[in-house]
């Protein structure tokens, strides 16, 4: 099967394309990224799998994304903006990266030909790594969101669940998505702030998971960290 990873240059992008490339139900591995995506440390591509494909419009693709994306079994999104740089990057940009580009890479992928597809008919999967926190309404908003000033991203991310959903589910078939909603994910130099009712899952952990996502059949719309674990 061929599975395309978004964002493929970050934190857990690279571990996604790690794993992705020792695992022998992938044929391909195709990174999308600003930057050209490597062979991990400590990885190795034998068989040749990884396809670095560089991205710098997210909203209208070239004809080297489209290409990949044309023939794509499975999708992997991990582009958000981190808590940590919210205060730095102007809040309609924010929007922009948090929810207009997943939106168009749907939309984009529910157009193709469901024959098309690299490991043969059928929908493509899509996967979208949201945030544990994230509500569907205000109502629902936790309080560690309002002590961390995260309400409104936690509310965009929410929004855009139930329109990834919803997007899939009208797609005659042509797409079927999943939400992922891991806590704190710890890894190798990452130092992540320890937040009040927010559950910890290792990075190694939740890309096996979702790559077995991808490769084997979404289990449900929603995996919660737990599922993941």
């Amino acid at each position: 099967m061929k599975l395309v990873i978004w964002g493929s240059t970050g934190f857990v992008g690279t571990e996604l394309i790690r794993q992705a490339l020792s695992h022998p139900g992938i044929r391909t591995v195709v990174g999308i990224s600003r930057h050209a995506t490597p062979v991990p440390p400590e990885s190795a591509d034998k068989k040749g799998k990884l396809r670095s494909i560089i991205c710098n419009d997210f909203e209208n693709y070239p004809d080297s994304v489209m290409k990949e994306l044309e023939t794509a079994d499975a999708c992997i999104w991990t582009i958000a903006v981190t808590p940590t740089k919210l205060k730095s990057i102007p809040w309609d940009e924010t929007v922009k990266i948090c929810r207009d580009y997943a939106l168009t890479a749907i939309k984009t992928l529910a157009g193709f030909p469901r024959y098309r597809r690299e490991n043969g008919p059928g929908p493509v999967r899509f996967v979208y790594i949201s945030d544990h926190f994230a509500p569907h309404n205000r109502s629902d908003v936790m309080k560690p969101l309002n002590d961390y000033g995260l309400t409104d991203l936690a509310l965009l991310r929410g929004e855009l669940e139930t329109r990834l959903l919803t997007m899939a589910d009208e797609s005659n078939g042509a797409v079927v998505s999943c939400i992922a909603k891991p806590g704190r994910i710890a890894g190798p130099g990452r130092d992540s702030q320890v937040v009040p009712g927010l559950p910890k899952i290792e990075l190694s952990v939740i890309a096996a998971a979702l790559i077995d996502q991808a490769v084997n059949g979404l289990e449900k719309d929603i995996l919660s960290n737990d599922d993941m674990i």
